[in-house]
């Protein structure tokens, strides 16, 4: 983790990460506590499977976390290392294992020690890169993780990429409009659930945020109209827009 967080620009050793990922009754570190670490110091934890995959990436000069079992089925050992790239036409894989820097291991050893995790593997990415081979659901999630972890300016710039890829995404563009609005950036939080509405006339999801953070800039009867309008849309989260409007009215009282 501390390698691949050196190259997105953080300087790290690992025993300042020990706290974040190590499970000392484990005596290492399981899967999701690597993808939480990446997402508090504000990285995009994206996991990956498969050598097309771990290709792509690494010829894409992004690292890629993997998971080997260097030992046996029934005596285990497990072992994280970074693939940082290949020889020989993808016959010999490169990667930085434990304190040996640019170990290369054939591929057919390093397939049959992979395989035992399933062929996991993790990017750990900046916000301003995309994996290079990226799905708009798959990113849109990982940078999802980064609300949960309340790292909300690393969010928005991860969803502002995700725009710059798939300019009419309903979910990045909501997911930007609620990055802005947890830190409190009203204005373009508005910017970015109007942005959602032109797009989707017909979703009332989008009209139901701008409504509020309308009311809360004070702009009390535009949000109403607003939140209105999504009412008479109806659909599946109509009751949602009806309690909105419900705090509206009787907080106007």
């Amino acid at each position: 983790m501390a390698m691949v967080l050196a190259w997105t620009g953080l300087d790290l050793t690992p025993k300042e990460l020990t706290a974040d990922v190590y499970t000392a009754n484990l005596h290492g570190s399981l899967q999701p506590s690597l993808i939480s670490a990446a997402r508090q110091y504000g990285r995009v934890a994206y996991p990956i499977k498969g050598l097309k995959e771990l290709f792509a990436e690494v010829n894409a000069e992004h690292p890629v976390i993997v998971l080997q079992n260097l030992g046996l089925n029934w005596y285990p050992k497990w072992h994280y290392a970074v693939v940082i790239g290949h020889e020989n036409g993808g016959g010999t894989i490169i990667l930085h294992s434990g304190a040996k820097a640019a170990e290369r291991l054939s591929r057919q050893v390093f397939q049959n020690t992979w395989s035992r995790s399933d062929y996991w593997g993790l990017l750990v990415l900046p916000t301003d890169k995309l994996p290079a081979i990226v799905t708009e659901e798959k990113y849109l999630n990982a940078v999802a993780g980064l609300e949960r972890a309340r790292q909300f300016a690393a969010a928005v710039s991860a969803y502002k990429t995700a725009i710059t890829r798939w300019p009419q995404s309903l979910s990045a563009w909501m997911g930007l409009g609620n990055s802005f609005y947890a830190q409190g950036d009203l204005s373009s939080a508005a910017n970015a659930f109007n942005q959602a509405m032109q797009l989707y006339p017909s979703n009332g999801m989008p009209m139901n945020n701008l409504a509020q953070v309308l009311w809360e800039q004070g702009k009390k009867e535009q949000a109403i109209q607003v939140i209105r309008h999504a009412i008479e849309l109806g659909g599946p989260f109509r009751h949602v827009f009806e309690e909105t409007l419900h705090n509206f009215e009787q907080n106007e009282e």
